[in-house]
């Protein structure tokens, strides 16, 4: 019924209490999930957890802001991308938050090695034929602008993907559906403080919508500030469906196909 299409179950406070993550996700019909790599030494857990379970699936890459890493090329991403279950390339993308030049802090040009990577996620995804798992905060402008540069534009041969967790305006969501991307909304939709992400949910094509949790960050009101799980992506598609006079179990099986088209899976 429901599809939780972005959550890191490898990391601590998830992986140490899986099968009562796996048992509520059964009572509140959460049928899938898409668990998230972050870091090429976090892969092998990412990637076990798709292999030991039927409705779970990995995704490999590196987060934009993690730093003193492994560096991934092109090669290792395709490598892992070919193995069973790995279903996509990210998450990936650009994250320019928190930066305050007036304290000595970094600028723009200090990150060209976040834009570097981001373009290397992109030519791995093209080459496999896998859809991309964006990330962007605070750096919309050159993540649309790299895309298109990669010729991430909907067009034959592109990888397309999906923005996740997305916070952004209408306009971004608006040029991100333009390049053929699907936009995810978590559990920051419902809180008070976010009418005007509710008025982005309230727009985008229903074909082209994902939910996700994110977890085990942003649990969804009414658990917020508690540890978030997949258990808790149906409070998700509750307010998408109040935004779009629909009910929450319509909701869910649309993303439901919507991820499995994306992704290719059943």
């Amino acid at each position: 019924m429901f599809v939780d299409s972005h959550c890191h179950l490898s990391f601590p406070e998830l992986a140490s209490d899986l099968p009562a993550i796996r048992e509520a996700m059964a009572q509140a019909r959460v049928d899938k999930a898409l668990c998230i790599c972050t870091t090429l030494e976090e892969f092998e857990d990412v990637h076990a957890l798709a292999m030991g379970y039927p409705n779970f699936w990995a995704s490999v890459g590196v987060h934009p802001d993690n730093e003193g890493i492994t560096e991934p090329r092109v090669a290792d991403l395709v490598e892992r991308a070919g193995r069973p279950r790995v279903v996509a390339i990210g998450e990936t993308g650009l994250d320019y938050y928190g930066m305050d030049t007036r304290k000595g802090g970094r600028t723009v040009a200090d990150l060209e090695w976040q834009r570097e990577r981001f373009r290397t996620h992109i030519r791995a995804a093209r080459q496999v034929d896998k859809p991309l798992i964006i990330h962007t905060r605070a750096a919309s402008e050159d993540t649309l602008g790299i895309l298109r540069e990669e010729g991430e534009d909907g067009s034959p041969g592109s990888a397309g993907g999906v923005f996740h967790c997305f916070t952004e305006t209408a306009e971004v969501a608006r040029a991100a559906l333009d390049l053929g991307f699907h936009i995810s909304f978590s559990g920051i939709l419902t809180f008070k403080n976010a009418a005007d992400l509710r008025a982005v949910a309230a727009f985008v094509p229903m074909d082209r919508m994902l939910i996700e949790t994110d977890s085990p960050y942003l649990a969804p009101v009414p658990y917020r500030g508690k540890t978030n799980q997949p258990a808790y992506v149906p409070y998700v598609a509750a307010q998408i469906a109040q935004l779009r006079g629909l009910d929450a179990e319509a909701v869910g099986r649309q993303t439901t196909l919507n991820f499995e088209r994306l992704f290719g899976v059943q």
